[in-house]
């Protein structure tokens, strides 16, 4: 990343290991807490630099740690929202000592006020029985009726199960569904999306699909490989 320009970067994705000792082909998730913590400090502090004045970051991270990475975030730029992704787990067994955890925190910070944010390119559509019930004449013609809401910070996205047809090998891939969000409301058309943390590609293929840029490192050469060929059918079924 210190390669990277300075001020160039219109949108940070990061998904990093959550430290919860998982197996992604090297030691990258098993860090003691302290360790965990100052670590995910250093590739903060290399990564915010080179978001434009307007720029953005999106952080995937478990709820054992989001309180203290959102105050090291807190302290270098303004945040915007938490959101909940419900991965719409199914209720099957889980601990008999806790509530079972069906959710990822998602911190999503800015670097000042006039942050690009484009709120009609992920508003969701009123399905024809809400529009027909919203047919008094104060909400016709109403733009929020035409074109649909603003999404709620809670994401209901199922996880990409085994079956999934997005599904790759990689043990915590995320749905292109939460990461297109992400790419159209925070990034302009053309611009360039970062990814510290590229695993299967999916941030990759989501730039691509949306008409960005991006620049992705992944320390995992077969994830490198899955992520490469992730793009490579994408150019296929686009040339198609």
């Amino acid at each position: 990343m210190a390669r990277i320009p300075d001020g160039v970067i219109d949108l940070v994705i990061a998904d990093p290991p959550y430290g919860l000792g998982k197996d992604y082909g090297n030691d990258s998730d098993k860090l003691e807490t302290a360790a965990y913590l100052e670590w995910m400090a250093r590739w903060i502090d290399i990564a915010l630099p080179k978001l434009k004045p307007n720029g953005s970051l999106y952080v995937f991270l478990t709820w054992r740690y989001s309180p203290e990475v959102f105050v090291m975030l807190k302290q270098r730029m303004t945040m915007v929202n938490e959101i909940i992704w419900d991965r719409r787990v199914p209720s099957m067994g889980g601990s008999t000592r806790r509530f079972s955890s069906v959710h990822d925190t998602i911190g999503f910070f800015v670097k000042a006020r006039d942050y690009y944010f484009d709120l009609d390119a992920v508003r969701i559509p009123y399905d024809a029985e809400t529009k027909k019930a919203r047919s008094r004449s104060i909400f016709v013609g109403a733009k929020w009726l035409e074109i649909g809401y603003n999404p709620k910070d809670v994401w209901s996205v199922s996880r990409l199960h085994r079956e999934h047809r997005e599904r790759a090998d990689h043990p915590t891939q995320k749905p292109l569904e939460i990461i297109e969000r992400m790419v159209k409301a925070s990034c302009p058309p053309g611009g360039i999306v970062l990814d510290p943390f590229l695993g299967s590609g999916t941030t990759a293929v989501a730039a691509r699909r949306c008409g960005r840029q991006f620049v992705g490192f992944e320390l995992n050469p077969e994830y490198c490989e899955l992520a490469e060929a992730r793009l490579m059918a994408l150019d296929k079924d686009l040339a198609a």
